[in-house]
């Protein structure tokens, strides 16, 4: 059972991370790229005694996640996940930072060397707002969920909805759930109905086929 100060924590979360905390079971070991200040980690490693590391790059978010009680490595996700064997996690976590990845079909196929399932979220750039401001501005949007302009942004490989499972067909990935939410991280029977135009964030959780099911 929640204590209460699990409970505050959950809610300071932000609503993605809520969903995957719902998606990972307890006592898994798990591995989570691009951590942050190891919120998620900390919440999990508390409510559902899971093991595992963050891996965070920005120097700055290292002592956080060390408060935070989490095993955290500092890597470039871009160099891949080498430093681990196969089939060592039982998920492995990227939020929001799949978009700022050089390679981010080389890193979800680290993701399943290393962990049995991947679990993925990013802004969706078919969002109706963004097709507008392309169309009514002629200009690279600026949103609550894009909030950089195009010169100064870490996003270098943008996406929509369709786009990444059209990415997952060609590689051979099976998703297993999908799940959108609006900027406010809130989702409903819109964004159930027409995902890719009205979910500003979407969330995955996919796996590998195996090699003899067709695609």
């Amino acid at each position: 059972m929640n204590t209460p100060t699990d409970t505050a924590t959950t809610l300071a979360l932000r609503s993605d991370l809520q969903i995957i905390a719902e998606w990972i079971q307890p006592g898994n070991h798990i591995l989570d790229l691009g951590c942050g200040d190891g919120s998620l980690m900390g919440y999990l490693a508390r409510t559902k005694s899971v093991t595992g590391y963050g891996i965070e790059i920005e120097d700055h978010y290292i002592p956080q996640c060390i408060r935070n009680g989490v095993n955290v490595l500092q890597m470039d996700l871009d160099r891949g996940l080498t430093e681990f064997s196969d089939n060592s996690f039982d998920q492995v976590i990227l939020s929001m930072a799949l978009q700022t990845m050089h390679y981010p079909h080389l890193l979800m196929k680290e993701m399943l060397r290393v962990g049995r399932e991947g679990i993925i979220t990013f802004p969706n750039f078919g969002h109706w707002k963004v097709r507008w401001y392309l169309a009514g501005r002629g200009r690279m949007p600026v949103s609550e969920a894009l909030p950089n302009y195009w010169y100064n942004t870490p996003n270098i490989h943008l996406c929509t909805l369709q786009d990444f499972e059209e990415l997952c067909r060609q590689h051979n990935f099976q998703i297993q759930e999908r799940r959108t939410l609006n900027h406010h991280h809130e989702t409903g029977l819109g964004l159930r109905l027409l995902p890719n135009l009205l979910g500003e964030i979407v969330l995955y959780r996919f796996t590998r086929l195996p090699d003899n099911i067709p695609r």
